[in-house]
């Protein structure tokens, strides 16, 4: 049997990003599987259909994709418009955010779909090439200091000029996860003096190895799978008392606290906002998950006195050639352990394929996505 790998525009909200490009197209044919998508599904991206190779077949319809897809692979996952067009035990692979409208879950197993969550895929070394969370977040890393450079009234480096010199932007990164620690490199290559700051002791050498001074605030709360523990109220109070003196000096402060399924942690509250330095800009990277900062709104730009506060949405999305490559190759990992001697097969007995499974055989069976709809009746 022939597989068919479809793939389709992303109809979502200010996405560009596709799920396949050329070069991992070309890996799927290698395979001797078809690969079907809807024209034009990664040209926002930069890659018009011409770039893909001329054994793949273009569509007429995006329908034709849904309906004939084996294996249909997506950025964004489940939608209710397309789950109907969808062949009765087809797989869905892509982010489809499993901790919201869990509804969607039931219909797909309703349907007999086998659907896979990128987010899902468990932290271990064997997975790290299909870790979409990691790659994408590099993405915004990187983004959120060009947007905060962008919007600050200074210069991020130090300049000696005719007029005088000029200092260099004091920076702080909260947060040295991926997007973190990619926050401070592009920082320290843009020139400005920068700072990171984590809970987790084991992120001190990371953030110094990158040329960053760490922010010691007298904390730290080791977790589980990379994350950091919700801290207790005394050291909360701690943390903020040292963060709201320190934060007086800074220009420029960029925060990645995040747990998928999760509120993100306020971390700088109204107050501490008010008393930086007037012109100061703030990049909030949790705002989708409620922000790290108490005014930070989703998606808008707000004024706290003369403190620009930022909440991006899907910054990936706004580097979309990079974006879509390496999430392409985060999917084109997931999918070769899938093929095994010329067949296509889902070893459940796997770890990968086992953690990152919401629904099969015609079951919800992730234990989140299961509690979260039993919370919910």
């Amino acid at each position: 049997m022939t597989i068919t790998v479809g793939f389709v525009k992303e109809n979502a909200a200010n996405e560009s990003r596709v799920a396949v490009v050329p070069e991992t197209a070309a890996k799927m044919l290698a395979l001797g599987w078809q690969v079907l998508f809807e024209p034009e599904a990664g040209l926002a991206a930069g890659f018009p259909d011409s770039h893909y190779p001329d054994t793949c077949q273009l569509a007429k319809r995006r329908t034709d994709v849904l309906e004939a897809a084996d294996i249909l692979v997506s950025v964004n996952g489940l939608n209710e418009t397309d789950l109907p067009h969808l062949k009765q035990g087809a797989v869905v692979i892509g982010m489809v955010s499993p901790y919201s409208d869990q509804q969607r879950f039931v219909q797909a197993a309703d349907h007999k779909l086998t659907v896979f969550s990128m987010e899902l895929i468990p932290r271990i070394t064997r997975a790290q090439a299909m870790d979409v969370l990691s790659s994408q977040a590099a993405v915004a890393g990187y983004k959120a200091v060009l947007l905060a450079a962008s919007e600050a009234p200074r210069f991020f480096p130090m300049l000696t000029t005719a007029a005088g010199t000029i200092r260099p932007a004091q920076v702080l990164v909260i947060g040295a996860g991926v997007a973190g620690l990619q926050a401070i490199a592009t920082a320290k290559r843009l020139g400005a003096n920068v700072t990171g700051y984590d809970v987790r002791p084991e992120t001190v050498e990371q953030v110094k190895s990158l040329g960053a001074k760490f922010l010691d605030l007298g904390v730290n709360a080791v977790g589980e799978g990379g994350y950091a523990r919700e801290l207790t109220a005394e050291e909360k109070q701690t943390q903020q008392d040292n963060l709201a003196e320190h934060l007086k000096s800074v220009d420029v402060l960029i925060t990645t606290a995040a747990v998928p399924g999760r509120p993100a942690p306020e971390i700088v509250s109204q107050s501490m906002v008010e008393n930086m330095k007037a012109g100061s800009v703030i990049v909030d990277l949790g705002a989708e998950g409620g922000g790290n900062c108490g005014p930070t709104k989703a998606g808008e730009t707000v004024m706290v006195g003369q403190v620009k506060v930022i909440g991006p949405v899907n910054l990936p999305a706004s580097v979309p050639l990079h974006a879509s490559e390496m999430y392409a190759r985060n999917i084109w990992n997931l999918l070769n352990i899938m093929h095994q001697e010329s067949d296509f097969t889902l070893d459940w007995d796997d770890e990968i394929l086992a953690g990152a499974v919401v629904t099969r055989d015609g079951q919800v069976v992730h234990a989140a996505v299961k509690q979260g709809l039993g919370e919910q009746s």
